[in-house]
């Protein structure tokens, strides 16, 4: 088993980071030193919205004849999901670098197992935050499976950003619904910032209803969901981490918490 790499060289000292000084950062920071893996169906990597994005990994896991294999992806995106996800995520912070790992396919569905096992590669990959614009529903098995890849991510530093249930946000959907999870749920709102929900297992949201996003094939389209939410708040997220580099899940939580503005009954989609 190869080693786990630490996510990012330099480690933060005990001192936090105050929320005047995170407001500076998420104005300064732009992503850069930062590695992002998008969990998806794939990116297209020759969409002109995509044009400066730096793709390190471009990887492809599924199954195959009872093993889950991971290889070089040479389809492309398979569905245009992960291509939406990738712009959002350049267009916010335009110097982070994007590993794609297609765990989706080209319905859009995956299985737990493939989802954690390129979780696994992710992290062995030294992968600093997550993007997860999907959810799974199910009995206690398949929460088991996903709550041990995220205590993994939890334990090694790695964040993760998640999407939610986009009909009802308290329907539980995993890995949203973990605690140590930044989950986002999707906002009717012209702002670009993103928004904190106290008092919910989702807590925060991101402008994600009718919105225009990259699809593959080279085009765009309109679409609405928490799936296109999710990577605008990990795009800040880069942001804060490309200038605070080490910073731990727990830290980021609790910052993104109090530098957030509030959310308003009016951005409700439904």
């Amino acid at each position: 088993m190869p080693e786990i790499a630490d996510p990012l060289d330099t480690e933060m000292d005990d001192t936090w980071m105050t929320p005047e000084q995170a407001r500076e950062a998420i104005h300064q920071g732009r992503g850069r030193g930062v590695r992002i893996a998008v969990l998806d169906s794939g990116i297209d990597a020759t969409h002109p919205k995509l044009e400066d994005l730096r793709i390190s990994d471009d990887l492809a896991i599924f199954e195959d004849s009872g093993r889950i294999v991971v290889s070089e992806n040479t389809s492309g995106d398979v569905y245009g999901h992960g291509t939406a996800v990738a712009g959002i995520i350049h267009e916010t912070a335009p110097e982070a670098e994007i590993g794609s790992f297609r765990v989706l396919d080209a319905r859009n569905l995956s299985r737990s197992e493939i989802i954690a096992h390129g979780v696994r590669v992710a992290i062995r990959s030294g992968y600093h935050i997550l993007n997860c614009s999907f959810g799974c529903k199910g009995s206690v098995r398949f929460v088991l499976q996903h709550k041990h890849w995220v205590d993994s991510a939890w334990l090694h530093n790695v964040h993760v950003v998640a999407a939610c249930n986009n009909f009802d946000v308290h329907e539980p959907e995993w890995p949203g619904h973990f605690t140590s999870v930044l989950t986002v749920n999707m906002a009717h709102t012209d702002s670009d910032y993103f928004f904190h929900r106290p008092g919910h297992m989702v807590k925060f949201a991101a402008k994600g209803d009718d919105i225009e996003v990259a699809w593959s094939g080279g085009g765009t389209r309109v679409d609405t969901g928490s799936s296109f939410a999710a990577p605008r708040v990990t795009g800040y997220l880069a942001r804060l981490l490309s200038v605070a580099p080490g910073m731990p899940p727990s830290h980021a939580y609790d910052i993104l918490r109090r530098i957030a503005e509030p959310w308003e009954h009016s951005m409700n989609c439904d």
